[in-house]
């Protein structure tokens, strides 16, 4: 199809197999953002809307010729940022310049700016993933692994919850 690679092909179509829950060949529009993080895109909610992905489970259905030119045209924008550039504007918030912040400011981050956490999302988001604050208020931002992997807090808690769930 197009300007998809042969292993681009085989790995769409084995999410779409996955993503078809019922067996009709199609895929209910409400997953598409899921399905293209299983593709290692990292689409914005706008962006998923814009592909025409839906918030209500049962009103748009997609057939795999249309999720593959939806895949195809993903793969093309360039609207989400990449790790560095969050660990950067983390680092706006480094006041000791030691990988911490205050914790509030994280969270005001989470629920205030891009796209937008629930407050109950980003104190679980804070909670389960994150060291605790230490007593002046602040937590680390990055949480390093002792197998040389690293874990950020990331816009989408599903994307967030994929990158925790690799490492388990």
């Amino acid at each position: 199809m197009g300007d998809l690679s042969a292993r681009d092909l085989e790995r769409a179509n084995l999410v779409f197999d996955v993503y078809d829950f019922v067996g009709t060949s199609t895929i209910d529009a409400v997953n598409l953002g899921d399905a293209l993080r299983a593709l290692n895109l990292n689409p914005t909610l706008a962006t998923i809307e814009k592909l025409g992905g839906t918030k209500k489970k049962g009103e748009k259905t997609l057939k795999k010729d249309e999720f593959l030119a939806i895949f195809k045209e993903a793969k093309n924008i360039k609207d989400s940022g990449v790790y560095e550039d969050f660990i950067e504007c983390l680092k706006l918030y480094d006041k000791q310049e030691n990988g911490t912040m205050l914790g509030a400011e994280l969270q005001h981050i989470l629920i205030s700016l891009g796209e937008r956490l629930e407050e109950k999302e980003a104190d679980i988001v804070l909670k389960d993933c994150l060291d605790p604050e230490d007593e002046d208020g602040f937590i680390p931002y990055v949480r390093k692994y002792t197998h040389q992997q690293t874990i950020i807090i990331v816009s989408e808690p599903s994307q967030f919850i994929k990158t925790l769930n690799n490492f388990l």
